[in-house]
């Protein structure tokens, strides 16, 4: 049986109102978050973009999700993860003071926003899924203790996966920075000579003392590394990175598996809503205004993550007449999460597509 997937289009001139106005009326037609229930606990799960980045989804559209909670007698909790990568958001201190700076606040929101420390042992959980390339994905618990979750994604392309939609915010975006790591390689952490000073930062911080000090440069044993990417966040000169590419053939299948380990626990317990809004070559962790390379195509909602994924890109690509995100990333074929998404049970690629007519001025 093929998946709904309810559609409304906007444009690249439609102001906040218009599209507040469309996304209301978005919720109400396809009723995408009607399995909430009373006095449940819902993540809203987010991406507030780095410092820099305007791609992000605005505080505004996010207020009109969470009031829908709301009026429901559920209490939402705006949620992200740390990331891998050095920036602002790799802890969560730096993380909720750039959330604050990109507007989303209680105030604006109507609800709390949460960034869990996964360098805390109680934040993360083990969930065991035994796929193919992951055995046990490691996660925020926050995501796996909600009693509902309802991700609410950017689409846009995305330099290890083609394009990042529902699909990558599950799996990537509910993981703790070692299973973070877990999916982007397969190797440890490197060091880059040039612009390490031994200053030792990374030595002290090491659970298992897998890093030494030789001729004044950090070496990092890869037989002792945990994965857990703690290193790369306590270098104050950005020395320690992950060797990225080495994980690029096996990226999507690995975040797929984490995506299914998220959703373990959320059968009909889950919403998906994607703006196909500002689509950019890059994710929103780029620190920088990427700018468009499609027009604004509109917002999607439905209860399938491959579905939603899957319409989001097809819609992208008619608007564009060419595969544009193969263009962009020719290295990366972005089908390959939706097949083996569908493959692992997660969803389908047939889907029907509910294209509403809400011309809210």
């Amino acid at each position: 049986m093929k998946s709904k997937v309810y559609f409304v289009a906007t444009k690249d001139s439609d102001n906040v109102q218009t599209l507040k106005n469309k996304l209301k009326g978005l919720l109400q037609e396809s009723q995408v978050l009607d399995f909430i229930r009373k006095k449940h606990k819902v993540a809203v799960k987010m991406h507030f973009g780095e410092e820099g980045n305007t791609g992000f989804i605005k505080p505004e559209y996010v207020r009109i999700v969470c009031d829908r909670i709301s009026a429901k007698g559920a209490t939402a909790l705006i949620a992200d993860t740390n990331t891998l990568y050095r920036g602002r958001r790799t802890n969560s201190c730096d993380h909720l003071a750039i959330a604050r700076e990109h507007g989303f606040t209680r105030e604006a929101t109507g609800a709390k926003v949460i960034v869990p420390d996964d360098n805390k042992k109680e934040n993360t959980i083990d969930i065991q899924i035994n796929q193919k390339f992951i055995r046990t994905a490691k996660l925020v618990r926050f995501f796996v203790d909600a009693d509902a979750i309802v991700a609410v994604s950017h689409f846009k392309g995305h330099i290890m996966t083609g394009f990042g939609g529902a699909l990558k915010n599950l799996g990537m975006g509910c993981a703790a920075r070692v299973g973070k790591l877990q999916q982007h390689s397969d190797i440890p952490p490197i060091v880059y000579e040039q612009k390490c000073t031994g200053c030792s930062e990374c030595v002290k911080a090491c659970p298992v003392k897998a890093i030494l000090i030789q001729n004044n440069k950090a070496v990092i044993n890869g037989l002792k590394c945990i994965g857990c990417a703690t290193c790369i966040a306590v270098c104050p000169y950005s020395a320690i990175d992950v060797p990225w590419e080495s994980g690029g053939t096996t990226i999507q299948e690995k975040m797929i598996e984490y995506a299914s380990a998220v959703m373990k626990n959320k059968k009909e317990k889950a919403g998906f809503l994607n703006f196909a809004i500002k689509i950019t070559k890059e994710c929103d962790c780029l620190a920088k205004d990427d700018p468009r390379v499609a027009p604004d195509i509109g917002i999607l909602a439905s209860a399938d993550p491959v579905s939603i994924d899957k319409a989001s890109f097809d819609l992208v690509n008619k608007a564009c007449g060419r595969d544009i995100f193969k263009e962009l990333h020719p290295q990366r074929d972005g089908s390959k999460q939706l097949k083996y998404a569908q493959e692992l049970g997660l969803g389908n690629l047939d889907y029907e597509l509910i294209e509403l007519g809400l011309n809210h001025g």
